[in-house]
């Protein structure tokens, strides 16, 4: 048995090139740093502000990363990723740590908003670098990788913050800034440099799409963003309404909000890799998302539970919304990027990860709002509605491939 089950760890992780374990490195270094976005809600709370005057930071925060994502992405087309990455990160990590020294409330949001521009400009050009640095037969496999990493890193990143929070916020934020700035220099130190002509040169394999058009015109890719957006919005909450919920609700403190959200990076980097390698080529990418949709549904059903340990509620939900997210998002990635050619990935990228940073921007500004006026149980009641749209969308995009 345990043999067994070492080997099936093994295969899980065989294949895959020594450049995309070495991204996947520079991404444990910058994610374990991850903390100030998870607590802005709670910090914003603890400057004196409202939920949603905190809510409302963490929309500008997606206001920035949709235009930072959409510039992002053509930056990486025009410049190449190797460069987008590296900027990205040494700039945000000194936005984080100015961040940090912002007091009032339009400062704080002005530079939150700068913060996202330049930080989530790195999300398209990472895609277009896992693309290049991995084949179609190993792609899903290279994204769970570059997941587990920034998973794993979450997982640290958040648990420290919790503690980090316990002490002082503004930890938080120092924190954040050295580790991406750390990141920026381990990517030119240990990632040989890729020009521009080297990335368009890949050749195309045949499994993939040759098509050139463009990404906005595009249908079945704009049909995806819809749905894919929708799926996000209800994520989100798990950075914004979530954490006020397990403080306020469920009467948890910042380092066990810290320790629960912690299990999730956690989970994933025990199972994802071998969940996906099981999974691919087995179930058409859009029907497991549809499947990751209801489990994300009901993980927001499930804190409506009436328990009276609050701590067991907000576990069992995060357990639950993380298998939501192995199912759904690794496959997301594989298929945007299988209707994409290296000249244009940069463009689907773009538009891809603008859709989360739209989804942020709804899901931030509504949430909370909507949670002052009619409490969590009606929120979360409508969230597992949403995810049920989202699924059903999977699932018919998938009957209509079927039927071409």
């Amino acid at each position: 048995m345990i043999a067994a089950t070492a080997n099936l760890y093994k295969q899980a992780y065989s294949g895959l090139t020594r450049k995309m374990w070495l991204l996947s490195i520079v991404m444990l270094i910058n994610r374990s740093g991850t903390m100030v976005l998870a607590f802005m809600t709670l910090y914003c709370k603890h400057r004196g502000y409202s939920i949603e005057q905190g809510g409302f930071v963490v929309a500008v925060y997606g206001v920035g990363s949709v235009l930072g994502a959409l510039g992002g992405g053509k930056l990486a087309d025009k410049f190449g990723f190797y460069y987008v990455q590296f900027g990205a990160l040494f700039l945000g990590g000194i936005l984080f740590m100015v961040l940090g020294l912002m007091d009032s409330f339009l400062s704080i949001c002005v530079c939150t908003f700068a913060l996202a521009m330049v930080n989530e400009s790195f999300r398209p050009a990472n895609s277009s670098a896992i693309a290049y640095y991995s084949t179609p037969q190993n792609r899903t496999q290279s994204f769970a990788l570059v997941r587990l990493a920034i998973n794993l890193g979450f997982g640290v990143g958040i648990a420290l913050g919790g503690f980090l929070a316990s002490i002082n916020y503004h930890l938080l934020f120092w924190v954040d800034g050295f580790t991406n700035i750390s990141a920026a220099f381990l990517l030119l130190l240990i990632l040989p440099k890729v020009t521009l002509k080297q990335q368009h040169s890949t050749i195309t394999s045949k499994t993939e799409v040759k098509s050139t058009k463009s990404a906005y015109t595009d249908k079945n890719f704009l049909w995806f963003l819809f749905f894919q957006l929708v799926f996000a919005i209800c994520f989100f909450q798990l950075f914004t309404t979530i954490p006020i919920f397990f403080k306020d609700g469920l009467k948890l403190d910042e380092f066990w909000i810290g320790v629960v959200m912690s299990v999730n990076g956690i989970i994933i980097a025990v199972i994802e890799m071998v969940l996906v390698f099981k999974l691919e080529g087995r179930r058409p990418y859009l029907l497991l998302m549809s499947y990751g949709s209801v489990l994300m549904g009901l993980s927001f059903l499930l804190l409506n539970i009436p328990l009276s340990s609050g701590l067991l509620v907000a576990l069992i939900s995060t357990v639950v919304i993380t298998f939501s997210e192995m199912l759904s998002m690794p496959f997301m990635n594989s298929y945007y990027i299988s209707l994409s050619t290296e000249k244009n990935r940069g463009q689907y990228a773009g538009m891809y990860t603008m859709s989360w940073s739209l989804a942020q921007v709804i899901g931030s500004s509504t949430g909370g709002v909507y949670a002052e006026k009619f409490g969590f149980t009606s929120l979360w009641t409508l969230v597992f509605i949403l995810c049920l749209v989202a699924a059903g969308g999977f699932y018919l995009l998938q009957r209509r491939k079927n039927l071409t």
